[in-house]
């Protein structure tokens, strides 16, 4: 009887240790995952005062009340309102909301990313233009490369038909006292330049279009708002306010600890050159997840184990016969 109760504790013993066995091989450790974002250079949504840099601090301020800040554009008198950033080159998206009250005839709100110049006609910049002038209130593009290269495009349908890459989609005007968010994509890789305005309230997309440039930008280091290099006549005004105003940079991929599960992962944003004409209503491509999952356990170990398991087993069972 002592015999046949020690062989039994020691048949338990084993089971436990071959059913432990089991376990470990089943949760088997999932690969590190490479995951991607964006890092942030600058980001204000203007709750407090951002303490941009002006030379027109009466025209050009925080506005407390409304946690926004405050812009009134005049042409020829040079004012200017900006936030330094630290960019060291490569793809980038800016990205900011802007209401536009009031703009005269000939007047033109400007926000833009360049270098320590600020203006319109030398480069490196990226432009947003608001303008009211020949073809109404319209939404322009404009590029100017380190070699003073300038490259533009408008709202308005075959307002630059002779230029290579001319718009021809339908005429998009924005409104007075509408909230508008505006993007602007800069892919290295490809040498575009895309932007894509929305409506804030509905998100209905009004205008999207791209510039292919020939040479990478570099050495912007402003965010800006003004009318540097602007020699319209005075007296006329473009009023408003900006707000969350966002520039980022892709993230490169980081090895992350491995977990006990598998977790998704989430494609890199980026945007391709298109391949066709790109058609009215182009947007630029937004990033979409995707999941890796860990390899299943080989179906040998599974039948293996269960296998000695049984075998066991049986001989617990002669033995107690």
């Amino acid at each position: 009887m002592y015999e046949e109760g020690v062989f039994m504790a020691n048949n338990m013993k084993l089971l436990f240790g071959v059913a432990l066995l089991c376990c470990v091989l089943l949760i088997q450790p999932v690969p590190a995952q490479a995951t991607a974002g964006n890092n942030v250079l600058y980001q204000s949504s203007f709750d407090s005062d951002p303490g941009w840099v002006t030379n027109n601090p009466s025209n050009d301020y925080w506005d407390p009340n409304l946690a926004a800040y405050h812009f009134n554009l005049e042409p020829a008198t040079g004012n200017y309102a900006y936030a330094p950033v630290d960019y060291n080159g490569g793809s980038f998206t800016l990205e900011y909301d802007v209401t536009i009250n009031r703009i005269d005839e000939g007047a033109t709100f400007r926000l833009g990313f360049s270098g320590t110049d600020m203006q319109r006609d030398i480069g490196p910049v990226v432009l947003t233009e608001f303008t009211n002038a020949k073809y109404g209130q319209i939404m322009w593009l404009r590029v100017v490369t380190q070699s003073a290269k300038i490259l533009q495009i408008n709202s308005q349908h075959a307002a630059t038909e002779l230029e290579p890459g001319a718009y021809e989609g339908p005429t998009a005007k924005y409104a007075l006292n509408t909230t508008y968010h505006v993007l602007v994509s800069y892919d290295d890789d490809q040498k575009i330049v895309s932007t894509k305005i929305t409506d804030k309230t509905t998100g209905q997309e009004i205008w999207g279009y791209y510039i292919a440039l020939a040479d990478n930008l570099r050495g912007m280091n402003r965010i800006f708002i003004g009318t540097k290099g602007d020699y319209g006549m005075m007296n006329i005004y473009a009023q408003g306010y900006i707000d969350n105003v966002r520039l980022t940079t892709p993230s490169t991929a980081v090895q992350t600890p491995a977990p006990t599960q598998s977790v998704p992962t989430v494609a890199a944003s980026f945007t391709t050159r298109p391949t066709a004409k790109i058609t009215p209503t182009a947007t630029i491509p937004t990033p979409y997840p995707t999941t890796t999952q860990s390899s299943p356990v080989p179906v040998f170990v599974v039948i293996g184990a269960l296998g000695i398991s049984a075998i066991f087993a049986g001989m617990a069972s002669k033995r107690r016969k």
